[in-house]
C-alpha cells in the first residue's frame, strides 16, 4: 500500500550486525523480485562488507539483507532531504530561488566578493554558485576538485561543493525562521512515520573554515526508504501532499553533466542516459541520493523502486564501499526488478 510503513518494526535498535555477521536469511518477496537475482544482489552486498540493503517495490517490502533498523549518519544524504524541506518554504513564500546573497545578507569568515554575492539561491541549490570559499564537513575528493576561488562567476559551472549546501541551510534557518533538526522531525520524519528516528538525530556540525555549519542527520535503512518512496510518489504521503510534486520533479531534472556519476539536479543525483554507477546502465528515469562511504537511496520510478544501501562509516575503523561494488550491488537489484 502507498505510503505504508516498510519493514516495520518495535523501532528498538538491536546490536548492530553487517551482512557479513547476519545469519539470519535475507527477505525477499518473489512476487516482487526475480529470487535468484535479489538473492544475488545480498551475495553481492555480503562480499562487500556492506551493513545493509533494502528494497521496496510497489510500495511493500520486496528486500531485506543485514540490518535494516541500524542507525547512522546518512552523510551527504542529508543534502537531499535538505531539498524537500526547501521544497517546502519555496511553496510558502518563504524563500525565493531568486534572490541573491547581497539581498539575504549571506556573508562568510573570508569574505564573499561582490560578485560571490550576486549568486543566487538557485545557484546554490544546483552546486553552481561558484564560491569556493572553504567549507566544513568537506572530504578529501571535495576539497581536490575545487577549482580556484573566483575562477568562475556564479551560475556558469557545477562543483560539488560543500558550502553551497551548508549555506543554503543557514539560508533556511533564517528564512523560515526554523532549526533543521526540528524542522526536518516535525515536517518530514513526523508524518512519514519514520520508526527508528528520534531527537538528537538531527544536530549541526560547526566548522573552523566556515559560520555555515553541516547538518548531519542519522536515520535506519527503512526510515530512509521512506523518503525515497516520498520522491517515488511525487511528495504524495497517504492522500497528504508534504512537498509539491512540481518540486520533486524539479529537482530530478538533469540540470548539469556529471560524468561517470550522470547529472545532477536539486541536490540529488540523476541518471543521464543509463549512465549513473560506473560499470552498469540503469534505466534513464532512476535518480539517487548518495553520502561518503556507500550510502546510497536509488529511486526507479518505471520499475516502482525505492532502494537503500548503507556502509559502515559509523564508527572507526570505517568499512566503505565504492561506486563500482555499488553499481554491480545496486544494478543486480534494479535487474531483479526489471
Amino acid at each position: 500500500m502507498r505510503g505504508a510503513k516498510p519493514l516495520a518494526g518495535s523501532g528498538a535498535q538491536p546490536q548492530h550486525r553487517a551482512i557479513t555477521h547476519d545469519p539470519s536469511p535475507p527477505f525477499i518477496d518473489p512476487a516482487l523480485l526475480d529470487s535468484d537475482l535479489a538473492t544475488r544482489a545480498c551475495t553481492l552486498a555480503r562480499e562487500a562488507g556492506s551493513v545493509a540493503l533494502l528494497a521496496l517495490r510497489h510500495g511493500k517490502p520486496a528486500l531485506a539483507c543485514g540490518d535494516v533498523s541500524w542507525k547512522a549518519n546518512v552523510r551527504s544524504i542529508r543534502k537531499s532531504i535538505l531539498c524537500g524541506l526547501l521544497g517546502i518554504a519555496v511553496n510558502e513564500s518563504h524563500i525565493d530561488l531568486g534572490a541573491t546573497l547581497a539581498s539575504l545578507g549571506i556573508d562568510d569568515k573570508e569574505g564573499l566578493s561582490e560578485v560571490e554575492r550576486q549568486a543566487t539561491v538557485y545557484d546554490l541549490l544546483t552546486a553552481r554558485s561558484g564560491i569556493m570559499h572553504p567549507a566544513g564537513y568537506e572530504s578529501a575528493w571535495m576539497k581536490m576538485i575545487k577549482p580556484p576561488r573566483g575562477l568562475h562567476a556564479p551560475g556558469t559551472r557545477w562543483t560539488y561543493n560543500n558550502w553551497d549546501f551548508n549555506a543554503l541551510g543557514t539560508i533556511y534557518e533564517r528564512s523560515t525562521g526554523r532549526s533543521i533538526p526540528d524542522a526536518f522531525a516535525s515536517l518530514l520524519a513526523e508524518p512519514l512515520g519514520m520508526e527508528d528516528f528520534a531527537p538528537g538525530d538531527a544536530t549541526h556540525v560547526p566548522s573552523d573554515a566556515s559560520i555555515h555549519p553541516a547538518y548531519p542527520i542519522r536515520l535506519s535503512a527503512r526510515d530512509l526508504a521512506r523518503y525515497g518512496q516520498l520522491w517515488l510518489q511525487q511528495g504524495e504521503w497517504h492522500g497528504r501532499q508534504i512537498v509539491p510534486a512540481a518540486w520533486v520533479r524539479c529537482s530530478v531534472s538533469p540540470i548539469s553533466h556529471a560524468g561517470q556519476d550522470g547529472a545532477y539536479g536539486y541536490m540529488w543525483w540523476v541518471c543521464r542516459e543509463g549512465v549513473h554507477f560506473p560499470g552498469v546502465l540503469l534505466p534513464p528515469d532512476a535518480y539517487s541520493a548518495r553520502g561518503w562511504g556507500g550510502h546510497v537511496l536509488l529511486v526507479v520510478p518505471s520499475l516502482d523502486l525505492v532502494a537503500v544501501h548503507r556502509s559502515q562509516t559509523e564508527t572507526e575503523p570505517f568499512h566503505t564501499v565504492d561506486k563500482f561494488a555499488l553499481g554491480r550491488i545496486l544494478g543486480t537489484l534494479v535487474a531483479a526488478a526489471g
